[in-house]
């Protein structure tokens, strides 16, 4: 059991710049006994009330110095204050903020909310076991104009799917990764470089991009990448969600449409997913 969507922003300022994140935090238990499933005895359940209090506490106390180290703290606390708690969870994602710059000048205290993707974590531990920590990034949308085909699938009697060698790659992407058992990472830096490593396999060079057979390859392309360039990954699942684009029949209108004008088809849409782990 525990307590979901615990919304809040931490401030703190250094003269007269500020910095902040705001986060939302779940946090769920699981006791030594069953017995206020079994007998309607509460005498060891932790008050999911209490738990948000704790939360908000553990914010004000020790900030935020990244979301994995949040999530690290939280865990630890129930761990090493309540001897009932057998199992605790903590998931924790951030609102994408950013400072706004003026002329390249950064702002002292105003921010913009960019949707490009939203960072999150997850960090887990079992009594007398070790913690582990998961980060990941989600609803990043991703899409590139070209480079990207689909060809040479299976056909049967139901396939209606023409083969294209040129089309748009759109997508939605869920990527989380697991570091293993806690340790002093660099947890902000790992991040930056992975999500680096996703639009750089998604893209391919800047002047020529890299071509997509499939979105399959194109998930894989992104786990090779990571995998190759960021040592502390132990597994990374990534999951694709697909936004397909029809160019639009203009020959009633006297007009000819070149791949110029196209629509987005809303559903159903096609997903891919796939988990890949170091030996």
């Amino acid at each position: 059991y525990g307590k979901n969507t615990i919304k809040f922003l931490r401030l703190h300022r250094e003269g007269k710049k500020h910095f902040f994140k705001e986060v939302e935090v779940c946090t769920h238990l699981r006791l030594t006994s069953a017995q206020e499933y079994l007998d309607g005895n509460n005498s060891l359940v932790i008050p999911t009330d209490t738990m948000k209090n704790i939360v908000l506490v553990l914010a004000k106390k020790n900030g935020i110095p990244t979301l994995e180290q949040f999530a690290i703290d939280i865990c630890k606390h129930f761990m090493t204050t309540f001897c009932q708690v057998a199992y605790v969870k903590t998931y924790v994602q951030e609102v994408p903020w950013q400072r706004i710059h003026e002329h390249g000048v950064p702002h002292i205290h105003s921010f913009i909310c960019v949707p490009d993707g939203i960072r999150f974590c997850e960090a887990e531990q079992c009594r007398n076991g070790p913690l582990v920590v998961f980060a990941g990034i989600k609803d990043l949308k991703l899409m590139k104009t070209t480079q990207s085909g689909f060809a040479g699938f299976y056909k049967n009697e139901h396939t209606t799917l023409p083969e294209r060698h040129d089309r748009i790659l759109c997508g939605e992407l869920f990527c989380k990764w697991s570091y293993g058992e806690c340790r002093d990472f660099d947890f902000d830096s790992i991040w930056n470089k992975i999500r680096e490593c996703i639009i750089e396999a998604f893209s391919g060079p800047p002047e020529c991009g890299e071509y997509s057979p499939s979105y399959q390859k194109t998930v894989n392309c992104i786990q090779m990448c990571v995998l190759s360039k960021v040592s502390q990954v132990q597994v990374i699942e990534v999951v694709l969600n697909n936004t397909f684009y029809n160019v639009v029949d203009m020959t009633n209108l006297g007009l000819t449409n070149d791949k110029e004008v196209l629509v987005p088809v809303e559903t159903p849409y096609g997903s891919c997913a796939c988990t890949l782990a170091r030996k």
